[in-house]
């Protein structure tokens, strides 16, 4: 790996750098932060969408011709670690950007392209993922969720789950099967759904941490066009497996591992103030030893990010070995959290609200928050599976 930047690299992040210092809030991420409120926060992370677009900052990976800056992935990395330094918003439209576009890239027709793109950079229209169901378990090839053809539409009944952004996205991007004589990897089809069809209920899920960000989403005789087909009919698995290898990928990763880096250090400054007998939490040996574990690993997950740029930067092609990235970033992470809770002793389940909570209880919720990282984007059994077949070549 060459960890050394052009000149070109460095304008780009003067650039950038530049540009939020200009448009972020002044005091942001010290004394100014989004809202609380769940809806509210929403709607400011979608202003903050529109307003990378409208600096040229959103979808930057995406070619020039869509409206992207066809940003190198040297540049992607920039992006990522100038975002999380300056404590940036993440914008709303998360799936669309990264997930419905690239896969629409790869596999949709240049009139899906021409139609859908434009309005998911500009955050316009706001898309969320129909993949998983409740009687799938994680085993994505199992759903149930049915599109049976009539004429010019196919007619969807089922429902799915864990649909992040649900109740904010205008379209969704959904996983049917159309055909039940085939096996269970074949007979899948990609369809692009308007959120505003007749027959979709949505219900928000409570999690452990308060939010609602996930959903259920019911689908009841849903008419979707068959022009809304994406790739071929039963082509579905392999385009589902393109939409999962951008959302385990290390564009995604890198961003998380820097902030990860800065829950760490304030974790570990915290534990250096906060005073347990007659010194501080940080004393305890296995409380230091345990931090200590963290900072390894989470510059592992650094690493690991930089060598699947690298190996992307030599024009290989994406491979299982995302699957590696995410199993181990999700369980170093929950470690940490874990690590956080201990150090921070009798005091840590106190949330924000209350006034002897360490971090304004930031540490409680990102420890509730983690345990979801292991679910979602593929459980980690699946992950295992992934690795066991494709990287070890283990039998099935």
């Amino acid at each position: 790996m060459d960890f050394t930047y052009s000149a070109k690299d460095a304008a780009f992040r003067d650039e950038l750098r530049a540009w939020l210092a200009a448009n972020l809030p002044a005091g942001w991420g010290e004394t100014v932060f989004g809202p609380e409120d769940e809806d509210e926060n929403a709607m400011f992370r979608l202003d903050w969408e529109g307003k990378l677009y409208a600096g040229g900052w959103n979808g930057i990976a995406w070619p020039v011709k869509y409206g992207g800056r066809g940003a190198s992935l040297v540049e992607q990395a920039i992006f990522a670690e100038e975002m999380a330094r300056a404590r940036a918003p993440e914008g709303l439209n998360i799936i669309g950007r990264n997930l419905v576009a690239t896969t629409l890239l790869h596999h949709g027709s240049e009139e899906q392209r021409q139609r859908y793109l434009p309005k998911i950079i500009s955050g316009e229209e706001v898309w969320c993922q129909g993949f998983s169901e409740p009687n799938a378990g994680s085993d994505l090839a199992s759903i149930r969720c049915r599109a049976v053809r009539e004429g010019d539409h196919f007619v969807i009944n089922g429902q799915k789950i864990w649909t992040s952004f649900a109740q904010y996205a205008q379209w969704c991007i959904l996983l049917a099967r159309t055909d039940t004589d085939l096996p269970k990897h074949q007979g899948i089809s990609f369809l692009l759904v308007d959120m505003s069809t007749p027959g979709i209920s949505i219900r928000p899920l409570r999690q452990i941490s308060g939010e609602s960000e996930f959903n259920e989403t019911f689908f009841d005789n849903v008419k979707v066009p068959v022009a809304n087909l994406v790739g071929d009919l039963n082509g579905g698995w392999k385009i589902a497996m393109t939409t999962l290898a951008y959302e385990r990928g290390p564009e995604d990763a890198l961003g998380r591992q820097i902030h990860f880096k800065q829950e760490l250090d304030a974790l570990i400054e915290t534990a250096a103030t906060l005073k347990r007998g007659k010194g501080t939490a940080i004393d305890d040996p296995t409380v230091r030893q345990k931090l200590a574990k963290s900072v390894v690993e989470i510059e592992v997950m650094r690493l690991n990010c930089l060598r699947a740029f690298s190996k992307a930067l030599k024009g290989k092609p994406r491979g299982p070995e995302a699957s590696m990235n995410k199993l181990y970033w999700s369980h170093v992470t929950q470690n940490m959290y874990e690590t956080a809770l201990e150090a921070l002793g009798p005091l840590a389940p106190l949330d924000g609200g209350d006034p002897l909570s360490p971090g304004e209880g930031r540490f409680q919720l990102s420890f509730l928050r983690s345990k979801a990282f292991t679910i979602y984007s593929g459980s980690s059994e699946i992950q295992r599976n992934i690795i066991a077949e494709r990287v070890l070549g283990l039998p099935k």
